[in-house]
């Protein structure tokens, strides 16, 4: 199959990077594929096609990312509990939170929030952020 032309595969660049500038805006409100999508001009199997190709990851994969690492810091910071966190992040499941947050971060949430008020303490919140980031494997 010939490759699209030069100008078509600038433009879905450029819509991939709204996609992903909004997830970054708008992680904590309920954001799915479709209405991503829709919001682009595109159908939700091309954009979740394009997305991987360009990114490398899925766009819920991407989303849940953004959300536990905005979490991280929620539960570093020490006043919220883990259910606040995880509704505050935008995830409507704790269990499906608890199990996402395990599987980036390889500790549950309740564990991170009482080990990371310890490892951070005395450490800059720019710092913390930079060496606590989640690493998909």
């Amino acid at each position: 199959m010939p490759s699209p032309p030069a100008d078509t595969h600038l433009r879905d660049l450029a819509r991939l990077r709204r996609v992903r500038d909004r997830i970054d805006r708008d992680y904590a409100q309920p954001l799915d594929v479709e209405a991503l999508a829709r919001g682009i001009g595109m159908s939700a199997g091309h954009l979740s096609r394009q997305f991987r190709a360009a990114y490398g990851e899925s766009v819920y994969a991407y989303l849940m990312t953004r959300r536990i690492e905005r979490a991280m810091a929620l539960l570093r910071r020490g006043d919220l509990s883990v259910t606040e966190v995880c509704f505050e992040v935008g995830c409507a499941s704790l269990g499906t939170f608890s199990t996402r947050f395990t599987e980036l971060v390889g500790v549950p949430p309740s564990v991170y929030r009482r080990d990371a008020a310890a490892e951070a303490e005395g450490l800059l919140a720019c710092v913390a952020r930079q060496v606590t980031r989640p690493i998909r494997g």
